[in-house]
């Protein structure tokens, strides 16, 4: 079902402006994963960038998989009957692009600043510690671009890394507005079911991202958010499938 502004996510609005054109959910998704694969490939020959194809298609398709979902969740929801306080806080509140930018302002403050810094020689306190620090290996950008990175692939990479950002954004609030629905909101008759299942596709999502943990293996940060986020979204959204098992 086509959304309204103000009861859809920003990127569904986005979809769903786009003048002249009535995308369905696979088209949309489709044609954002030729672009951006493209788009990838391209640079790649043009600057001889191949070693950063692996993550950089990876990426791509895990935000593809998120935007599946977000079309998918978007049209279930709006379908179900419960109170419309829970429609304001999923999708008028807008509190997912929020989030997206606190997490893409953490990934590119550790790809420009924490990264960098940790490549270069121990500070000051780890030199006091009685045992040695093994420098870190290269910065992740300088591995994937070169010493001297082309700026339009790091442009093309920040575009993937905020597309990846804003899918989990929704997903965390996603997992949150679920949760506050089975505490504090009534669900009409046979909208339980329904309504985990969502949640369910929820958790199956933030598993799909885990297929990043291999090119964050070596930057604990990294991979410690990755993974945190992964048990945040299973534990919030579980709570909700238990809830809402128990209120049935």
């Amino acid at each position: 079902m086509r959304a309204d502004f103000g009861d859809a996510w920003v990127y569904e609005s986005i979809v769903g402006a786009v003048p002249g054109a009535a995308l369905s959910a696979p088209v949309a998704v489709g044609l954002q994963i030729v672009v951006f694969e493209a788009g990838i490939l391209a640079l790649a020959a043009a600057y001889d960038l191949w070693d950063a194809v692996p993550v950089g298609t990876v990426a791509v398709g895990v935000a593809a998989v998120g935007s599946l979902l977000m079309l998918t969740l978007g049209d279930e929801n709006r379908t179900l009957d419960v109170s419309p306080r829970y429609y304001r806080l999923l999708f008028g509140s807008s509190i997912e692009v929020v989030l997206a930018v606190l997490a893409f302002s953490g990934v590119v403050t550790h790809l420009f600043v924490v990264d960098p810094a940790a490549a270069g020689p121990p500070a000051v306190l780890l030199r006091l510690l009685p045992v040695a620090v093994a420098p870190a290996g290269e910065p992740i950008v300088a591995e994937l671009f070169g010493e001297r990175p082309p700026a339009p692939a790091v442009f093309l990479a920040l575009v993937v890394v905020w597309d990846l950002c804003y899918r989990i954004g929704t997903s965390w609030w996603t997992a949150i507005v679920s949760l506050y629905r089975e505490l504090r909101l009534e669900c009409g008759a046979g909208t339980r079911p329904r309504f985990r299942r969502l949640d369910a596709l929820n958790v199956g999502f933030a598993f799909v991202q885990l297929a990043l943990v291999p090119f964050v293996a070596d930057r604990p940060v990294l991979l410690a958010a990755l993974v945190g986020h992964v048990v945040a979204v299973t534990v919030v959204s579980g709570a909700a499938i238990a809830l809402s098992l128990a209120a049935e």
